[in-house]
């Protein structure tokens, strides 16, 4: 006979009375995501795809990009992507849940973040309104590309200008020059 068992469920205000203790917090419909603080080599990544980014969308000045940016929708879901494209509701916020024009969530892929940025994380950035969703794998130096109602795009390119707003036209994956460096 199989015995049941309840998960605890958490909200965003809980989520914000857990320790800095170096490990990466999230919620997903209430269900507490918990893994490893980022590699160097996933920082190293980041940071190209954030000044790259940045570069493409320089006569924009109303679009931001961070990384890592915060996707919460109280009570229950807060999300961390690795690079974040945003146009905020107004002035810079000294808190997450007014912007709500989310271009890009970017995921990159660490051997501890794997599952959860494939199985979970993209289906509910698009559940959540994210325009469009890369996952970058640095091992198979390939990006995959979700948009909503549409499949992946599988590769080894990088996503081409034709997704929202034109974002990504010059963007290339350096990740074996990152593994190089580290």
């Amino acid at each position: 006979m199989a015995m049941a068992f309840s998960v605890p469920r958490f909200t965003t205000r809980e989520l914000e009375r857990l320790p800095d203790d170096g490990q990466r917090y999230e919620l997903l419909d209430g269900l507490l995501l918990v893994t490893p603080a980022p590699s160097e080599r996933h920082q190293l990544i980041a940071t190209r795809l954030v000044v790259s980014l940045s570069r493409c969308l320089e006569g924009r000045p109303a679009i931001r990009v961070v990384g890592p940016g915060v996707i919460a929708r109280d009570p229950d879901s807060e999300l961390h992507p690795d690079v974040l494209v945003y146009q905020p509701d107004g002035p810079v916020e000294t808190d997450w849940r007014g912007p709500r024009t989310w271009w890009l969530a970017v995921e990159i892929f660490s051997r501890t973040s794997m599952t959860y940025d494939r199985m979970l994380k993209r289906g509910a950035y698009l559940a959540l309104g994210v325009a469009e969703v890369w996952l970058v794998d640095p091992w198979e130096a390939a990006v995959y590309v979700s948009r909503p109602g549409g499949m992946d795009s599988a590769g080894t390119q990088m996503p081409d200008a034709s997704g929202p707003h034109g974002i990504a036209a010059s963007i290339r994956s350096d990740t074996r020059r990152a593994d190089a460096q580290s």
